[in-house]
Parts: structure tokens; C-alpha cells; sequence
């Protein structure tokens, strides 16, 4: 696995070759995920599209560079306005279709809004732009689980330090400064074309995350709401997630 250095962080990350000078798909793992974790999917989305991809595991998860300190509340903000136009302009990706995933999904409206670097176009699985409820539960849920279950050692598989990996996400989404943690604003400055999937089933969110970017967007906007589907929809219903990425990725690659 390469690696490339961000936000002097060295980051592990794979590319996948497709159709030469098309749109790169960037993906953008969730809270506690890796390029592993990811498991077959970017192959299978490569394949659908055409497209060729590129996926890293972000700063202090999968084999990328552990975590020194613990996470701040804008640690979002951080990877979508230092370390991510770092990385692309490192790999050399100026045209892309950004692919994010629960955080990824918010890293990815972060950086599309701060109009940064050029986004083609974004596909986002289950984004947050505000705190819910049901996140916070969920998430401390998770906690509960990471202490009294086997969820550590299914974890530890596919991340070099997995306790700094899951409390740099918990640690930062319980603290009490995340409480007021919104990124509405960047909407109205995202033009580009958008497609947001998230399940009805998602324990992690309502449908008043998708709601709220659909009102703030000013780019063209299409939504999938997927039924019998958590938080993950690439694998809780991935045929219909690959087939609608792919048919949006094509209309929107020209």
C-alpha cells in the first residue's frame, strides 16, 4: 500500500486506474473506517463507472499515521481545508468526484463550500450538517459496546491503533463542544451537482440531515432514500447504491 504525506501526516492510500482523463472518484471513509474497511467496494464502483478512484484512510485510522492528540470539535474542518486540497494536490487530482461516507460525507460538504479546490460533483452516504439526537445516542451506544463487546478486537483488524482511532472520533462527537457543531453554512456555496443516499433505517441520523442540504444547496440536487437500509448504504443495499452512483457519476462526467 502507498503512502502520501497531508497535513505532515503520512497517509495510506490506493488508486485504481479508469477511462484516462476522466474525473478521479475520491472516497471518503466515515467516522471509523480505512481504506480496508471500505472492503471490495471501491473496486466494484471503479468497475460501474468506469471512473478511476483513488481512496485513503484518513489521519490516525487504518495504517495511516496514529493519532498524537486527541481530535478537536472542528477536526472535520481541519481534514476538508488543510489535509484533504493537501492530498489532492499531492496525488495530483484536480478534477474529482467527491465520494463521502457519514463524516466523510461532511468532510466532503465542507470542502466542496469552502470552494478551496474545484469539485466536479458530490455523492454522500448518510451526511450530518448538524447534531442530532439520535447521533449522540448511537454514538455513545458505541462507546458502551467498544468497552463490553468484542467491537475492539472486530476493530483492531483494520487500524495500526485502534483505541486513538475510536476515540478520536467518540471523544470528539460526545464532548460537550460538539454539542453546537453545524456546517449549514457551507451549503448555499456548493453549485455543484449533488446526489445524497441515506437509509431509512439510518441509526445514526434522520432524514433531516438530507432535508437541510436539499434546502441549501444551490447546485442540482438528487436524493435516493433507500428503505430496509442503516447507516451504511454501500453495504446494506449495495446493488441500488452502486447503480445510482454510477448513473449520476456518468451524467455528471459528461
Amino acid at each position: 500500500m502507498p503512502f502520501v504525506t497531508a497535513s505532515g501526516h503520512r497517509l495510506e492510500y490506493e488508486r485504481l486506474p479508469g477511462r484516462p482523463g476522466a474525473p478521479v472518484l475520491l472516497l471518503l471513509h466515515e467516522g471509523l473506517g480505512s481504506v480496508a474497511l471500505w472492503r471490495d467496494f471501491p473496486q466494484k464502483l471503479a468497475a460501474a463507472t468506469g471512473l478511476p478512484l483513488v481512496v485513503y484512510s484518513r489521519y490516525g485510522y487504518g495504517r495511516s499515521d496514529p493519532i498524537a492528540a486527541p481530535h478537536g470539535a472542528r477536526y472535520m474542518h481541519d481534514e476538508a481545508l488543510v489535509a484533504l486540497p493537501e492530498l489532492r494536490q499531492a496525488l495530483g487530482l484536480g478534477d474529482v468526484i467527491l465520494v463521502g461516507h457519514s463524516d466523510g460525507a461532511s468532510i466532503a460538504l465542507i470542502h466542496a463550500g469552502s470552494n478551496v479546490l474545484p469539485v466536479r460533483a458530490l455523492i454522500l452516504e448518510a451526511p450530518h450538517v448538524f447534531v442530532e439526537e439520535v447521533s449522540t445516542a448511537s454514538i455513545a451506544a458505541a462507546r458502551d459496546a467498544y468497552m463490553k463487546s468484542d467491537l475492539r478486537q472486530k476493530l483492531e483488524r483494520y487500524h495500526a491503533d485502534v483505541d486513538s482511532a475510536f476515540r478520536g472520533w467518540n471523544d470528539a462527537w460526545l464532548s460537550p463542544e460538539f454539542r453546537n457543531w453545524n456546517i449549514e453554512e457551507y451549503l448555499p456555496r456548493i453549485t455543484c451537482p449533488v446526489l445524497a443516499i441515506q437509509g431509512e433505517g439510518d441509526e445514526y441520523g434522520s432524514l433531516a440531515q438530507i432535508e437541510a442540504i436539499e434546502r441549501g444547496v444551490e447546485g442540482p440536487f438528487q436524493k435516493l432514500i433507500l428503505r430496509r437500509c442503516g447507516h451504511s448504504p454501500h453495504r446494506d443495499q449495495e446493488s441500488a447504491v452502486l447503480e445510482a452512483m454510477a448513473e449520476f457519476a456518468e451524467r455528471v462526467s459528461g
